[in-house]
This record gives structure tokens, C-alpha cells and sequence, in this order.
């Protein structure tokens, strides 16, 4: 009797409908283009997100992500699910779900000061202030909590701090035309009155779903509701997808302007 066949492991094909590392893709690739986040080379992610291929050097790349990769791993753990690029925690952390609630507020302080205190310095005191005033493993969090003490928002040659604020914190926003490579979308601008950080009137903004006709999701329809990242379109949104990622924008902004006696926002827009 011959012995069984060796199993072979798949070889690495086109990525299941809904998979996390794929959902990482499109909302990091808008930063990692201008040079924000994750390697020098933006083409390796874009060409992972245009073929739509996950393997292992796509999980490689992933976790070179400085940014996410501490909070993606820190949910990993705390909600038992163990893949950081689980397909919940993915979402969890760039749009907003109820696992961010598992991540009890030590473990997120312990991971916040592993990853970010040497880069904050001086400022980690008023970082961490935000940690115990309730904050979540939201991308919100990183944007309004971490950037202002790590220096991103002091590089003013990329644009000014409220701009980098309103451009790098993930937004919802309705198709109102799409034509090729762009839309127009009606999305609420961040705006600053010298103590507040809120949410403008509804403006329209044009945005990019594709390079030379090739982008990750297909071409949108008027009425639409999608994801934001600089002005790159993520994603489509689902009705829970809007209303979570609304909800935990909110909470950041009630934080950010109401239980913190030192806003890292406030501190560097003056």
C-alpha cells in the first residue's frame, strides 16, 4: 500500500471576499503614498490591493506599519482572535466596532507607551492623560491623541496641522457624481474656532477611486455612501459601517475637546 500523498498548501491566489489584509490595504495605501506611513515604496501595497492577492509577503509588509500595527495586534490579543489582520480587527481599528471595547485600559496603556512613548518624549505625559480619559484602539485615537506629540503635525511642509488632522483621520462621505478615475463626494470638513475641534457644514470634495482606470473597489454610484483617507476612497459603507464610524469619531472628538486638559490638537494648532 503506497503511503498518502504529502498535503501541498494552497498556493497563494486571489483573496476571499471580506479578507482583512485586503481591507488594510485600502485604507493604509493613502497615506503610505505620501510617504506618512509603512515603507518608501508605496507600489509593493498598491499592487497587493490592485490584484487583490494576499500571502505572506503581503502580511510582512503589513506589519511594517508602525502606526496600526500596535493597536491591530493589541485587539488580536485581547479578543482572543489572535490574527491581527482578522477581518473585525481590521475594521475595528480604521472604522470602528464593538471589540474595541475588549482592550481593557491597561493593556492599551501598556501597548500605547511600548509603541509610541520614546518617539513622544517630553509629551508622553500629556499622551498618556489622553489613554486614561477613555480613549480607544481607533485609528481616531492615533490621529488626534498620538500624532500632535510625535511631530507629525509640526512638518508643515506637508500641509497645515488642521489639514493633516482633517486629511488623515478616516471620513464618511456621499457620492454625488463619479466620472473615471474620480467623485465627488458631500463630506463634513474638520474645523478648528481656537478651542474646538468639530464637524463643518457638508461640502463637496473631489476624491481618487483609481490610477489610470485601476483602483480596489469598483466604480461608485451616485448616493453611495463610502470611506476617506487623504482623498483616496477606501471603501463602500455599509449602514452599521457609517453609523459605527460616526459614533467613534465622535467619542475622540468629545475626548479630545472635553476631558483633556492638554488637547495635543490645541497644542499644536495654537
Amino acid at each position: 500500500m503506497s503511503a498518502p500523498a504529502r498535503a501541498q498548501p494552497p498556493p497563494p491566489g486571489r483573496d476571499a471576499p471580506g479578507s482583512g489584509l485586503q481591507m488594510f490595504v485600502r485604507y493604509a495605501f493613502p497615506p503610505n503614498l505620501r510617504g506618512f506611513c509603512g515603507p518608501a515604496d508605496f507600489t509593493a501595497l498598491q499592487e497587493y490591493g490592485l490584484a487583490g492577492v494576499v500571502d505572506p509577503g503581503l502580511t510582512q509588509l503589513a506589519r511594517s506599519f508602525t502606526g496600526p500595527w500596535p493597536y491591530l495586534s493589541m485587539m488580536a490579543g485581547a479578543t482572543g482572535i489572535g490574527d491581527p489582520f482578522d477581518r473585525r480587527i481590521v475594521e475595528a481599528y480604521w472604522i470602528g466596532n464593538q471589540l474595541l471595547h475588549e482592550v481593557d485600559l491597561s493593556t492599551f496603556g501598556i501597548g500605547v507607551e511600548a509603541a509610541f512613548k520614546g518617539r513622544a518624549g517630553m509629551g508622553w505625559g500629556h499622551m498618556a492623560e489622553s489613554v486614561d480619559a477613555g480613549a480607544l484602539a481607533h485609528h481616531g485615537f492615533h490621529v488626534f491623541g498620538v500624532y500632535p506629540w510625535v511631530g507629525l503635525l509640526t512638518e508643515t511642509e506637508r500641509g497645515e496641522p488642521l489639514q493633516i488632522l482633517d486629511r488623515c483621520r478616516i471620513r464618511w462621505g456621499r457620492v454625488v457624481t463619479s466620472a473615471g478615475d474620480t467623485v465627488t463626494v458631500r463630506s463634513r470638513p474638520l474645523t478648528w474656532d481656537g478651542r474646538r475641534l468639530e464637524l463643518g457644514a457638508p461640502t463637496l470634495e473631489t476624491a481618487t477611486r483609481a490610477m489610470d482606470g485601476r483602483g480596489f473597489i469598483e466604480p461608485l454610484q451616485p448616493g453611495e455612501w463610502i470611506s476617506l483617507h487623504w482623498d483616496w476612497v477606501c471603501d463602500r459603507l455599509t449602514a452599521r459601517q457609517a453609523k459605527n464610524l460616526r459614533h467613534y469619531t465622535k467619542h475622540q472628538l468629545d475626548l479630545t475637546n472635553e476631558r483633556l486638559a492638554h488637547p495635543g490638537p490645541q497644542m499644536v494648532i495654537g
